[in-house]
């Protein structure tokens, strides 16, 4: 069992450091290859590193290690080692790679094509970085540390640093550029979702139903996990039992006719959910009626 334990610890490692140099690889191409040499930058730290660069004889590669120091350090003091080494170990890669592509032809020099191809790589990249536990920006880490001590939330704070940014952008390389680096951090971020999250988007279910046992059944037997709760009427006060379960969105819709086929009167609330792990069967087609 103990051998066991290691070597899936073994395996989980090998693939956080695999997807932390890939993603950052990624990263560094699309910055260096398209956005780059048209002027484009990305947000944070890198946004900050792209445009010392510009004003001074420092390359980014050594900005954007010597930027993210302080920033780490305090993700280690307050977010814990696992973090603040993940994020280091990726931007040293980052640095690596763009102390490579930096010397190599852009792959386009049409801004419009940069901003739309670029933001989608950068995203894929970073997304990578993401869910293989890493950060490429210390404003993230600063972000998760200063929402425990204000109102705002991560991505208010992270937005705030990145208008500042590509904003400053505007005047160290020109207002189309800045407008250019705004289109490419919107690709960027939806990108980022897609990676981190997915493109098997989960959906969270609640059903409420006064047959809740046969609903269940048949759910259990499509090959679902049902978790079964209990609830009452606010109005009439009668006993029901409400079913809550994990589908992707493309099994929505037979579900609903799973359920209304049993309960036409059954109330069904469905939203999203951004991480599922465990807790599924065998499946089979949810789009069958139940036997």
């Amino acid at each position: 069992m103990l051998e066991h334990i290691k070597s899936i610890s073994l395996r989980s490692l090998l693939l956080k450091i695999l997807g932390l140099t890939i993603g950052a690889m990624i990263y560094s191409a699309g910055l260096n290859l398209f956005l780059v040499p048209n002027s484009i930058i990305d947000g944070g730290v890198v946004g900050i590193g792209l445009i010392l660069a510009k004003l001074t004889s420092v390359s980014f590669s050594v900005w954007v290690v010597a930027l993210n120091i302080p920033f780490f350090y305090l993700g280690y003091k307050r977010l814990g080692k696992s973090l603040a080494f993940s994020a280091t170990f990726a931007v040293i890669i980052l640095s690596f790679w763009s102390h490579l592509f930096e010397g190599m032809a852009p792959v386009t020099t049409d801004p419009f094509l940069a901003t739309i191809f670029g933001g989608m790589i950068i995203g894929i990249g970073v997304g990578l970085v993401i869910r293989s536990g890493g950060s490429l920006d210390g404003t993230e880490i600063v972000a998760i540390w200063l929402d425990r001590q204000v109102s705002f939330s991560v991505g208010e704070i992270v937005m705030f640093f990145n208008i500042f940014i590509l904003g400053t952008a505007g005047f160290v390389f020109s207002w189309n550029s800045a407008m250019y680096s705004l289109v490419a951090y919107f690709i960027c971020s939806k990108m980022i979702d897609v990676v981190s999250v997915g493109l098997d988007e989960s959906k969270g279910v609640l059903v409420v139903t006064d047959n809740g046992d046969a609903v269940s059944d048949a759910l259990n037997h499509l090959g679902r996990s049902v978790t079964l709760l209990y609830g009452q009427g606010g109005y009439r006060k009668n006993e029901k039992k409400v079913l809550y379960l994990v589908v992707n969105r493309l099994e929505v819709t037979g579900l609903k006719q799973v359920v209304h086929s049993i309960d036409p009167q059954s109330f069904i609330s469905i939203f999203d959910v951004s991480e599922v792990q465990g807790g599924f069967t065998k499946r089979h087609s949810i789009s069958h009626q139940p036997d």
